[in-house]
């Protein structure tokens, strides 16, 4: 069997059974290492060597967990819960709160979309934002599902299409460079057009989440939310003031200096320096909203280990060319399980940044090969490489959501975002991706 599905069957299969994904991660990457042929000494040695490259992402994480809850102290998300919540309480009067339900939905999808672009913070606003919201949603009997798959498409369909933020390192840093340098001309191609019908995909399955499959009620405990989740935080027109300041600066020094990590360490310090934040709290509060999001942190380092592992089975190219043996001449089945193999392999990876160097120089020859077109095959390697980021156990697009839903333990990460997630993002991108490398 190949390395690489073993192993990533054998870590998704644990995080099913509700292993935690850390350990899932590590059982799965010592199996695939055995599976290739390795030696349990060299394949502990080939993740040991991985896990330094995911230090950096865990620290950025750390120090905006710290931003986080310092922006959570001055009140701003309370303020707009409250507003929020003033509107369930006349909504309920009248019988209805469906248009407040669409608006947390919307407004939730369109923050999320600007963490990629107009304040690239990535997943650090979604323990700001999200757990001061619980209680409006439990109050109008929100799925928490449903919101796990509006915060994932705002954090994912950006990235892939709009070449901005974090979209201007996937699509032109990344998918486009790797594709040229496999001996395609990416010079006159429109990168959006490639990636239009894959980011569809992902707007039909938000819309069959909204309407469809979560549309419907489910009930939490308000008594635990509110012993969890502090609902009564103070606030002040200077507070609010201070965090709007503090927010701002963190985005320009994060541009300047393109350090996630100084950017959230200086609005901490303006935090600290306006009073919001008073001195002797500011030790005890730091490493509070680091372990907020010290765990996904601990899975990025993991993944970035087992990823490593993958690369030195060598069984990711096998992959890719066991494939090639039973395609043959057919186009449609060649895209097919191109976008499969893609999606196993980010799904094991958990970053699809990471996966576009690892598919590009493998797929690009053989779609040159087969005949399609140089927009086709950009289509193919950036929808190949974004399947799995929605629907992996070791994604930051899963684990963010997750941090914010389940803080008061009533969201289950893997049957709760994981799940929902793969169902209704990875199934449209499948299909869609394949269509736009037979049309295009």
């Amino acid at each position: 069997m190949n390395a690489v599905v073993a192993a990533v069957l054998i870590m998704l299969v644990l995080s099913l059974c509700r292993i935690h994904v850390v350990v899932a991660l590590i059982v799965g990457a010592i199996s695939g290492g055995l599976v290739a042929g390795m030696s349990l000494e060299s394949t502990i040695d080939a993740f040991n060597a991985g896990l330094g490259g995911g230090a950096t992402v865990a620290l950025s994480y750390a120090t905006l967990g710290a931003f986080a809850v310092a922006i959570g102290k001055s009140g701003l998300a309370h303020a707009l819960a409250d507003k929020a919540l003033a509107l369930v309480g006349k909504q309920d009067e009248g019988g209805a709160a469906t248009g407040i339900r669409f608006m947390i939905i919307g407004l939730l999808v369109a923050v999320a979309m600007s963490s990629q672009n107009i304040l690239p913070i990535h997943i650090a606003f979604i323990p700001l934002v999200v757990p001061p919201l619980l209680y409006v949603m439990a109050k109008l009997h929100m799925d928490r599902r449903l919101v796990a798959c509006a915060l994932t498409f705002g954090l994912i369909t950006p990235y892939m299409f709009l070449p901005v933020g974090f979209g201007g390192i996937y699509l032109n840093e990344i998918l486009l460079a790797n594709v040229a340098d496999n001996g395609v001309d990416a010079s006159e191609l429109n990168v959006m057009s490639a990636m239009a019908l894959p980011a569809l995909g992902m707007l039909v399955g938000l819309l069959i989440a909204v309407f469809f499959s979560y549309r419907g009620g489910r009930g939490y405990d308000l008594e635990l939310i509110s012993q969890t989740e502090r609902v009564d935080v103070k606030y002040s027109p200077k507070t609010l003031i201070m965090a709007l300041i503090a927010i701002v600066v963190a985005f320009v020094v994060q541009l300047w200096l393109g350090s996630m990590i100084l950017g959230a360490l200086a609005g901490f310090v303006l935090f600290n320096l306006s009073g919001v934040v008073k001195w002797q709290e500011a030790d005890d509060l730091f490493t509070e909203g680091m372990k907020m999001l010290a765990m996904i942190g601990f899975i990025m380092i993991a993944a970035n280990g087992f990823a490593e592992v993958m690369r030195e089975t060598g069984d990711i190219a096998n992959l890719v060319e066991g494939s090639v043996a039973a395609i043959g001449e057919n186009k449609p089945l060649a895209a097919l399980l191109m976008l499969v193999v893609g999606l196993l392999i980010t799904m094991g990876i958990g970053s699809s940044f990471s996966t576009i160097p690892i598919i590009a120089a493998l797929y690009v020859p053989l779609a040159l090969q087969m005949g399609f077109s140089p927009l086709a095959i950009v289509a193919l390697v950036g929808t190949a490489g974004a399947l799995g980021d929605a629907g992996s156990p070791a994604s930051d697009s899963t684990l963010g959501p997750t941090a914010g839903l389940n803080v008061d333990g009533q969201h289950n990460h893997i049957w709760d975002t994981v799940v929902p997630t793969f169902l209704h993002y990875n199934l449209p991108l499948l299909g869609f991706g394949w269509l736009a490398a037979m049309v295009l």
